[in-house]
């Protein structure tokens, strides 16, 4: 059964890189992909820099902020990891992943540069070395990085893109906590968190157009 299992991926591969528009897709996708992850520590940089506005938001003012740097961490790599395996597993599935996260991070450069804001108030930072070392080091935290939240929407794409019934559930799952725990720790507005679903979920299916094979 297991080298069963081998062969048919080596053969989804296989076919998945004769086909033409994939092997394109797959091949620019990943140039893309290296560039955004060497621009990530420039564009963090300056958006730190600039001044923005601060929401008044109802439901921030009633939760007193707590750090759940711990929690996030977990939920937000296992579910990392998941999608990794499945993606080995299903070049497709990688294939369609990579560009929408690839629009997402684009769609993320504009939205926070022509919605500049400044973060809540008791904002405590996230202690996650994994994902800070992409903003320019394991001790570097972010603040302004707001509209959209990212950590949300990375957690959406993932359960949208899932296709075993358990898996996306428990991406679902995840994806919500995340929301709430972001809000808890002030890290995101409100319509930072709302936003988030309804942009990535636009995007993908974009993102499903674009990548669909013959």
């Amino acid at each position: 059964m297991e080298a069963q299992i081998k062969v048919n991926i080596a053969e989804a591969w296989k076919f998945t890189w004769q086909n033409k528009k994939s092997r394109f897709l797959l091949i620019i996708g990943g140039i893309v992909l290296i560039a955004f992850l060497i621009y990530f520590p420039y564009f963090f940089a300056m958006i730190e820099q600039k001044e923005g506005s601060i929401i008044n938001d109802a439901l921030l003012s009633i939760i007193p902020p707590k750090d759940l740097s711990v929690p996030i961490f977990i939920i937000l790599w296992s579910t990392s990891l998941l999608i990794l395996i499945r993606c080995i597993q299903n070049p497709s599935m990688l294939i369609l992943f990579l560009w929408s996260f690839i629009l997402i991070t684009f769609s993320r450069f504009i939205t926070i540069q022509l919605f500049p804001l400044n973060p809540p108030d008791g904002l405590i930072p996230l202690k996650d070395p994994l994902t800070n070392f992409f903003y320019g080091g394991a001790d570097k935290f972010i603040r302004k990085d707001l509209f959209y939240s990212g950590h949300t929407s990375s957690q959406f794409l993932i359960s949208l893109t899932l296709t075993r019934k358990w898996d996306k559930r428990a991406a679902l799952l995840s994806s919500l906590l995340i929301g709430s725990f972001v809000l808890v720790q002030h890290i995101h507005y409100t319509i930072d968190v709302l936003a988030a679903y309804i942009i990535t979920y636009l995007i993908f299916l974009i993102a499903k157009k674009i990548t669909e094979a013959k």
